[in-house]
Formats: C-alpha cells, structure tokens, sequence
C-alpha cells in the first residue's frame, strides 16, 4: 500500500482521517496563507489546500499527500479566520450569534506521479442566540484557539449551533466524502476508502 501524509497539523482532521482506518503521517506544511491572492472565499479554501498539499509533496515525492483548508464567512461576508485574542474571538461569536456562516473547506489529494485532484465543500452553520453568558463561557474554554470563526463543531461547540445544512465533516475541517470521491477518482490505493 501506498504512502499517505496529511499535510495538517489539525487533531479534529487526524481524527476523522483516523476514522476512515486509513494509515498516514502528519507533516504540516509551511506555506504561509497570506502568500494565496485568491480572494473569493470558497476558491481561496481549495487554493490554500492545493498550496499546502504541493508544498509537502514536492518534499515526499514518493507519496500521496492531501492538503487541507477551511474557511469561516459569516453573514456580512466577511471571512472569519482564526481569532488572534479572546476579544477577537468574542467579536466573531457576536457577529455569528443567531445568524448563518458558511463554512468553505477544500481539499486537494496529490499523487506520487504528480496528478492533482482538488475540490470545495460548502455547508452552513446557524448559531442560536448566543447570550454574553453563552459567548464568556465559550471564550472560558479555550476551545476557540486556533479554529476559523471562533467555534468548533464537534465536543462542546455543538452546544452553540442550532442547525446545520450540509456535511459536518465538513465543518469540522475534512471532508470525508469529497476525499473519499477523489481516491476512488485517482485509483488511491487506500482500500479501506476507494
């Protein structure tokens, strides 16, 4: 069976990977995300993850790589990246606080010989009604560092989301049916998946 590496240092995207019972290594790539020009959020999550997936591939030719990228855009628009401080974090939950965002994760599946597979998945997140309560014990969790909007879907984030229409692996950073789709579309040896 052939090599894979998760080019993502991301535990929720390790898990879900590890769910599939698929065999991989974790090398996280080093491109800097403000490298990517491509503003159109959906296009910009698949084009980071083709960034990412090239970049670790062109250091483990041998391999197959899958890149990753998620991104947050709440209802005005506006993309919501990672927060950098608690008072970054609680503006984004008062922005999404009984709204709608939508969530943009792409991935790209890169083959020892070189051929590339890349795609998008979008699915939307409606918040309830979040009180300054609701939104200080979230800040009070720790669990809104490093994640794209502030939140998370999975563990005590789903405490926060009153619905959510598409794939929730999605949401959590990794879509297992897109990636699934790709190694059956590039004959991946992963058995298990294709």
């Amino acid at each position: 069976m052939s090599h894979l590496i998760l080019a993502s240092a991301s535990p929720q995207r390790k898990s879900l990977l590890h769910g599939l019972g698929v065999l991989f290594d974790v090398v996280p790539s080093d491109v800097a995300e403000e490298s990517c020009g491509e503003v159109h959020p959906r296009r910009r999550a698949q084009a980071l993850a083709e960034l990412k997936a090239r970049d670790v591939a062109g250091k483990h030719p041998e391999s197959w790589v899958i890149g990753c990228d998620t991104l947050v855009v709440g209802c005005e628009g506006t993309i919501l990246k990672k927060p950098r401080d608690e008072r970054d974090a609680r503006r984004m939950l008062q922005l999404q606080s009984g709204k709608t965002s939508v969530v943009h994760s792409g991935l790209c599946l890169v083959a020892p010989d070189g051929r590339e597979a890349s795609d998008a998945s979008s699915s939307f997140v409606t918040f309830k009604t979040l009180s300054d309560r609701e939104i200080e014990w979230w800040i009070g969790t720790d669990q809104w560092r490093d994640r794209s909007g502030g939140f998370q879907i999975d563990g005590l984030g789903q405490l926060m989301i009153a619905k959510i229409e598409g794939d929730w692996t999605s949401i959590v950073g990794f879509p297992v049916f897109l990636f699934g789709e790709m190694c059956r579309g590039m004959g991946a040896p992963f058995s298990n998946v294709a």
